[in-house]
């Protein structure tokens, strides 16, 4: 793995490259396997289910994910657009970059995904329940939304104290680029 790569760490919030879109991916090649290899490694660490380049200082289009924790079943989409959505449930998320913050959203129960595979590939994925919901949080990530930008007045309330607290502790740092 090259050394840039190996650098790379989690990214918390305030950070701003954590609310700027991704640029569609155009180069299939062994630096974007690499980049997703390194992603895995940094969930794992985290003990999370998805993550997305933004969150690993990379503002791309593409997301890596395994809602068991399994060996082999490790997904990776590039370029994800949702063709449909279906259903509604409520339920609490956190995320790896914003840590200590829980919100409760909506999200579809039932998901339809067109997306490249890391060859370039078409790949079409349907996910349900808790594969849908991580690729529609993994999916704000890629547009530049996070799960604090959906609170509710409860929510925020809940987690001012957390949020002040990443806040104090980015201030001073430089942003990633």
């Amino acid at each position: 793995m090259p050394q840039k790569l190996r650098k790379l760490r989690m990214v918390l919030y305030p950070d701003p490259v954590l609310t700027v879109p991704g640029a569609p991916v155009t180069v299939f090649d062994d630096q974007l396997r690499s980049l997703a290899a390194r992603m895995f490694e940094l969930m794992r660490e985290a003990k999370g289910v998805g993550l997305a380049a933004p969150q690993a200082g990379e503002s791309i289009r593409l997301f890596v994910c395994n809602a068991s924790g399994e060996p082999g079943h490790d997904l990776v989409f590039v370029n994800p657009r949702f063709t449909e959505l279906v259903g509604a449930d409520e339920r609490e998320e956190g995320c790896l970059s914003i840590p200590g913050v829980t919100v409760t959203l909506r999200r579809a129960t039932r998901v339809v995904m067109q997306a490249l595979d890391l060859s370039g590939e078409p790949v079409r994925a349907e996910g349900t329940e808790l594969m849908a919901r991580i690729w529609q949080h993994e999916v704000d990530h890629l547009d530049g939304r996070l799960i604090i930008d959906r609170m509710s007045p409860s929510d925020e309330i809940a987690n001012r104290r957390a949020l002040k607290q990443l806040r104090d502790d980015y201030k001073g740092k430089r942003p990633r680029r």
